[in-house]
């Protein structure tokens, strides 16, 4: 077996981490796991500990965990506990601080960064992201990899440490062709302007055109944290008689995106597909399954990049695209100090 290079795999992504492990074990020709055991404590007021059960010293360490994985629950003071990406986080450097400094490298792989809405500040607002990946450069991470993030600039608060964003288009459009293999006049749609660029990349490879809508917002009210949505103008060719996809980094709540499909459908679209990095489904799935009983849409894409719930993962009208052959590439081709430049264009 290898002998130096090991994933510690935190409950919050254990599913994607044991086949990320099958997939480098393949890749390295080995029949040992490459998963290093480690213990995580809740205690009844909240607190959390985490034990390694086995050493690090000189290891090349890869720590994988799901900062958006609400399904995790534990108990605090009698009450049943649903774990926050805060927590999630704090596991994270608890990890880092149980090896101690032993470790030859630490690499935190968080495909869902944490925070990385929060990337700018208006006006006197906390700056949740930058301020975390300060933290873990001082805990002297030597690798961030992370899918799709919100604003990429937000690599420039950690100018010394290797930043990867990795994007899963190929495999999104890889799995919605061959799910639709004659699938023709195509035309790609950014659901707002921030995502123009996503929408191009999907353009360029599908060698189609691309069109956005643009979100006029009321600036002066705050409505879960956003300004509400006044009007989506959209900016484009005709997408009469077109399949479209509908491509943005992460589905929250979905209201927007459904919004964008009933104006698409009044426009004449012919068959709406939906891909996002993220679906993240905040205020649950009832708006979705009625929108395709509407037949608005015909189908969502999205990754195991963060969790999602088996109901969903079943449903008629979404489609899982597997991440982990691709991390389980990247993981090897670090460990042997190989270029990630094919895995990091959209």
């Amino acid at each position: 077996m290898d002998n130096d290079l090991r994933l510690i795999v935190l409950e919050s992504h254990k599913e994607l981490g044991d086949k990320i492990n099958e997939y480098l074990k393949e890749l390295r020709s080995s029949k040992e796991s490459f998963i290093l055991p480690i213990k995580v404590d809740r205690f009844n007021n909240g607190e959390g500990k985490v034990s390694i059960k086995d050493t690090v010293r000189e290891k090349d360490i890869f720590i994988l965990a799901d900062v958006g994985n609400y399904n995790i629950t534990y108990n605090m003071h009698g009450y049943t506990n649903h774990m926050a990406p805060d927590e999630h986080y704090q596991d994270i450097k608890r990890v880092i601080s149980a090896m101690s400094g032993h470790a030859s490298k630490i690499n935190v792989i968080m495909p869902l960064l944490y925070e990385s809405r929060q990337h700018k500040r208006k006006s006197r607002e906390s700056l949740d992201c930058a301020v975390s990946l300060r933290e873990l450069e001082r805990l002297k991470v030597n690798n961030i990899i992370t899918y799709d993030v919100h604003d990429p600039s937000i690599c420039n608060a950690i100018p010394y440490t290797s930043f990867n964003n990795v994007y899963p288009t190929k495999q999104i459009l890889e799995s919605l062709i061959n799910d639709y293999p004659n699938i023709d006049n195509m035309l790609v749609i950014s659901p707002d302007m921030g995502a123009m660029e996503r929408a191009r990349y999907y353009a360029d490879l599908l060698r189609c055109d691309v069109g956005a809508f643009y979100k006029r917002r009321d600036l002066s009210k705050v409505v879960n944290g956003k300004n509400p949505i006044i009007e989506h103008a959209y900016i484009g060719s005709s997408v009469e008689g077109k399949n479209i996809i509908v491509v943005d980094d992460m589905i929250s709540s979905g209201s927007s995106m459904l919004e964008v499909c009933e104006m698409l459908r009044e426009r004449g679209a012919k068959n709406i597909y939906l891909a996002a990095t993220f679906a993240l489904f905040t205020e649950g799935t009832e708006i979705f399954n009625e929108a395709y009983k509407k037949g608005l849409f015909n189908k969502i894409y999205s990754t195991n990049a963060s969790f999602i719930p088996q109901n969903i993962i079943e449903s008629e009208w979404f489609k899982l695209v597997d991440i982990s052959y691709i991390l389980a590439r990247i993981i090897n081709d670090l460990h042997n100090k190989k270029s990630l430049h094919e895995y990091l264009s959209k």
